[in-house]
């Protein structure tokens, strides 16, 4: 059985990690502050445009700044690189360099910067995406390979003082991995630990450790994992947070609030990045509102609450609820069981000049409000309970054993709980009762965009809810549905997984994704991946329906999921030839 991943998940607790410091102002973990970063998207080469960027970043509040390190020249240049941000009046931002295929490269590397992190799904192993069948003599030769391989660089950094990030990818396991493990969180928090194990050999512990994965679900599973796991392991390293590929605008800070938010919300992480495909810059502002709340988290630290989950964080299953008929103005509409979840809007968001939308219409005549501990004698379609940190467990239980049936049942008032902890009290108390009423996920009073992505996010992933109703949020229809479509509860549009850009990009990243989409944006239910480079493209592709991704200078590459079907044609004909594809296959419509 897999150990806690947090002391109470009914209880805010900042999950304690050990310090590591990069540089000579920048302290990760502990009690210091989330720290904000992200990455450059210029040629590493191009030291001036490099050096111009990282300004940039640094002006807008970035306080590590990585850039991409593919060969050993452009490790070199991080030499020049370092000075010129130094002497630009920068010399307190640390920089890291992100190294994935080349052992020489992260050598070089760790001469010029703070802080290196490498991925241990391509540090030192091949990924083919071929199978193989290895005996324990076969695993352990090729883990004495790749102690070989990482120590050097391990006992560098020791001797310079340097940091490293252990950055396991979802779409990077080596074929050894998944050979063993599967496309898992459980095979990318092994691949981690046998990085972090070489490096604990040399008595070294300057370590960061991230697990993203473009998959919201799994990247949460994936960090969970990996805290049970190091509480056991003795050494809790801190955390660097991010849901890698998440796309542009809306979408993409969304989805970054869904993953990010719900592990903040349970105390986990210490430093974060909201990657989107746009300018990097536009990232730093996404990650302080997105963290601003957890300077001074204002959230219960102890909590009474004894009633027993039956949720597991490990694993997405959906709550089972029954299915209750509610009323949409003239008409009906029907939440619970093994429906979509239903998007709630508040009657003043409703158009009166149409019929009523397919979604629940809220209005005064089917909403009611009670205390927990009261009872509610009057039919309704949603009831919203108050909840707060002194609701006891009588108090919930004595509300819920009075609920009409044909009703969905939600939180309107928190308190100090936080409601991410309020409806985990909710959902064990419908558990404890043996009640199967659907829950709707109502957020009334925030309009905050990424405070209500990550609370709603981390519901969803944990398979609580059956509805979402966000009457503060502007364009609160849109917003729910993006929630939705974030988490994979409900596709209504077509999805992206689209990488933020970094120096290997061989292709103009925002200008191809907003092209793409201008095509294909009426494909509902489809998934399109647009990749830079083939780093993590293919694997990252694994819940993508297509891919279009760099393979060289002015070549893309398409992909029917995680095979290549179309090879290396011009960029001037890829968009079209994807189109073809996505016909090809059946999953094509002609806009309306």
């Amino acid at each position: 059985m897999t150990a806690p991943y947090v002391p109470s998940r009914f209880a805010y607790q900042r999950r304690p990690s050990t310090e590591v410091r990069i540089g000579d102002s920048v302290i990760v973990g502990g009690t210091n502050p989330l720290v904000v970063q992200s990455m450059c998207t210029t040629t590493t080469q191009d030291i001036a445009a490099t050096v111009k960027q990282s300004i940039q970043l640094a002006e807008a509040g970035c306080e590590l700044v990585r850039i991409t390190a593919p060969a050993v020249a452009d490790a070199a240049a991080l030499g020049p690189i370092r000075q010129q941000f130094s002497a630009a009046g920068f010399a307190h931002i640390p920089l890291c360099a992100d190294i994935h295929f080349m052992p020489s490269a992260a050598l070089e590397a760790i001469e010029h910067v703070e802080k290196v992190r490498i991925n241990p799904g391509n540090f030192a192993d091949k990924k083919r995406f071929a199978t193989h069948d290895y005996t324990d003599a076969d695993y352990a030769e090729e883990l004495e390979r790749i102690h070989e391989r990482f120590s050097p660089l391990v006992l560098r950094a020791q001797e310079l003082g340097r940091a490293l990030r252990i950055g396991t990818n979802h779409g990077s396991l080596s074929d050894r991995i998944m050979s063993h493990y599967g496309d898992s969180p459980a095979g990318m928090v092994e691949s981690a630990m046998e990085f972090i194990n070489i490096a604990e050999d040399h008595n070294f512990h300057d370590i960061i450790i991230s697990m993203k994965s473009s998959n919201p679900k799994v990247m949460v599973q994936a960090y969970r994992l990996l805290s049970a796991r190091l509480y056991d392991h003795g050494h809790n390293y801190p955390l660097h947070l991010g849901v890698t590929e998440a796309g542009d605008g809306d979408d993409g800070r969304v989805k970054s609030a869904a993953g990010i938010g719900t592990l903040l919300e349970d105390g986990i992480g210490d430093t974060v990045r909201v990657s989107l495909t746009e300018d990097p810059v536009a990232e730093i502002p996404a990650a302080h509102d997105l963290i601003k709340r957890y300077a001074q988290p204002p959230y219960t630290q102890n909590s009474t609450i004894t009633l027993s989950e039956n949720i597991d964080p490990f694993q997405w299953k959906r709550r089972q609820s029954h299915p209750v008929e509610l009323a949409n103005g003239p008409q009906t509409c029907n939440a619970g069981g093994a429906l979509l979840p239903l998007v709630c809007i508040p009657e003043v968001h409703a158009d009166k000049t149409q019929e009523p939308p397919a979604d629940l219409l809220i209005n005064a005549n089917n909403l009611r409000i009670i205390t927990a501990g009261e009872s509610n004698n009057n039919p309704c379609d949603l009831l919203l309970l108050d909840v707060t940190e002194n609701t006891t467990n009588e108090d919930i239980l004595r509300s819920i054993n009075a609920l009409p049936n044909l009703c969905m049942v939600g939180i309107n008032a928190y308190g100090t709980l936080g409601a991410v902890r309020a409806y985990r009290f909710l959902a064990a108390a419908l558990h404890a009762a043996d009640d199967t009423h659907p829950i709707c996920i109502a957020l009334p009073h925030s309009g905050d965009v990424m405070q209500l992505a990550s609370e709603a996010g981390a519901l969803f992933i944990d398979g609580i809810g059956d509805a979402i109703y966000l009457p503060q949020a502007q364009d609160a229809h849109g917003l729910a549905f993006t929630v939705l479509q974030a988490v994979k509860a409900r596709v209504t549009r077509t999805d992206y997984v689209a990488c933020p850009s970094c120096g290997r990009t061989l292709f103009d990243l925002m200008e191809v994704t907003a092209g793409i989409k201008e095509q294909t944006d009426h494909l509902n239910g489809v998934t399109i991946a647009i990749m830079g480079c083939v780093v993590n493209g293919p694997g990252e592709m694994a819940d993508a329906d297509f891919g279009y991704v760099g393979s060289g200078p002015g070549k893309i590459t398409l992909y029917r999921g995680q095979e290549a079907v179309v090879k290396n044609i011009p960029q001037t004909e890829a968009r079209a030839r994807l189109i073809e594809l996505i016909k090809e296959h059946g999953m094509w419509k002609d806009p309306v």
